[in-house]
């Protein structure tokens, strides 16, 4: 073989491994691409093309209550429902509820339900007065007082004016001297009450155990509302309990800095935006110049802005060490969120977030 047959052989090859390697990233590209739109678009793609189902199948498992408040529609209790974990998604109830032949009534109360029933199931259930629990409420973390005192009376059969004048008179309930509200001293969980309970009786039930549950956590009568302020805001912007911690540490972090809390929970909070469902603030909501709103003021808010519960209490009193100033939820079905110490990574995180609300339209963005 002459040198000149032996350099065309040698650029013949290099021809067939540069073709190799180019085939090998246009696939690898094509992998990688098809793996993000599908961690994006999957679900829906799955759902269309009926590969996959919006509703569970059978009667389900273990034990929730749900409660249905004086006036909510069928579009609300699929809410709930989904909420709570009984069904899969709240527009699979809630297209079961259309397709009825009369319009389906719900009772207000408190019922005893299954996770992940299939829609009819849940349907069923909550048609089944034996499942209706007598003077029994469930209210989950993160409500506020107005929800709360809702709850409270659909399943223990108070009358709310009842409940509400009780919530006001403050001075009656032994809170700390200075605290004007019991917002955040509403304690979460599931009350059983008697027929002849009274409002200020119930009230003052669910304080007495958010007091009990501070003593057990050993925090002192005069830190209580400020510790309370802390843990509403973890709870309403933690969107997992394992975050709770990172998002307390946050908080401090930025108060060491004398930065702005800038919490959108807080401006929702002051300007009554926090029971629309939405991540995003308006303009409007954080521009209000009210006590309330972290975007005007440096520091806490006035007072907390919902009742929290234990996970997010402990996790203000025992913040992990973290350098992180920055947090913002990239996936509001798991509650993931991405925490950063650079505004140029949470600027990042927020692109993330905007194409997942993208890929997830009519779900909380």
């Amino acid at each position: 073989m002459n040198a000149r047959s032996r350099t065309e052989k040698r650029r013949t090859g290099r021809r067939v491994l540069i073709s190799l390697l180019v085939t090998v990233l246009l696939l690898g590209g094509l992998v990688g691409a098809g793996a993000y739109l599908w961690s994006h678009f999957g679900a829906g793609i799955s759902d269309a093309m009926g590969w996959t189902s919006n509703d569970y199948e059978g009667s389900g498992k273990g034990e929730v209550v749900v409660v249905i408040t004086e006036g909510e529609i069928g579009e609300d209790v699929a809410a709930s429902l989904k909420e709570a974990g009984v069904v899969k998604t709240s527009e699979a109830f809630y297209d079961l509820l259309l397709a009825q032949d009369t319009e389906v009534a719900f009772q207000p109360g408190s019922y005893r339900m299954k996770s992940q029933m299939s829609s009819q199931a849940a349907l069923d259930a909550l048609q089944d007065p034996a499942n209706r629990m007598a003077f029994t409420a469930m209210i989950p973390e993160g409500k506020t007082v107005e929800q709360t005192l809702e709850l409270v009376s659909a399943g223990a059969d108070i009358p709310l004016k009842e409940l509400e004048a009780a919530a006001k008179d403050v001075k009656s309930l032994g809170l700390p001297e200075g605290v004007d509200s019991v917002e955040g001293w509403l304690f979460p969980a599931t009350y059983e009450f008697e027929e002849t309970t009274t409002g200020a009786e119930a009230v003052k039930k669910l304080v007495d155990t958010q007091i009990q549950v501070l003593d057990e956590l050993g925090v002192a009568p005069e830190s209580r509302e400020e510790v309370l302020t802390k843990a509403s805001i973890v709870q309403r912007e933690g969107g997992r309990v394992e975050d709770f911690p990172k998002v307390a540490r946050v908080i401090d972090n930025r108060i060491a800095k004398d930065m702005l809390l800038q919490m959108d929970s807080t401006a929702q909070y002051g300007y009554g935006q926090h029971a629309d469902g939405s991540v995003w603030s308006t303009d409007e909501a954080l521009a209000d110049d009210n006590p309330w709103n972290t975007y005007v003021h440096k520091g806490l808010p006035k007072g907390p802005i919902a009742n929290p519960g234990r996970d997010a209490i402990s996790a203000v009193l025992n913040p992990p060490a973290g350098e992180w100033i920055y947090f913002v939820a990239v996936n509001l079905d798991t509650g993931e969120s991405v925490f950063s110490t650079t505004q140029e990574e949470h600027e990042a995180a927020i692109a993330q977030l905007n194409e997942w609300c993208s890929a997830n339209p009519n779900k909380g963005c």
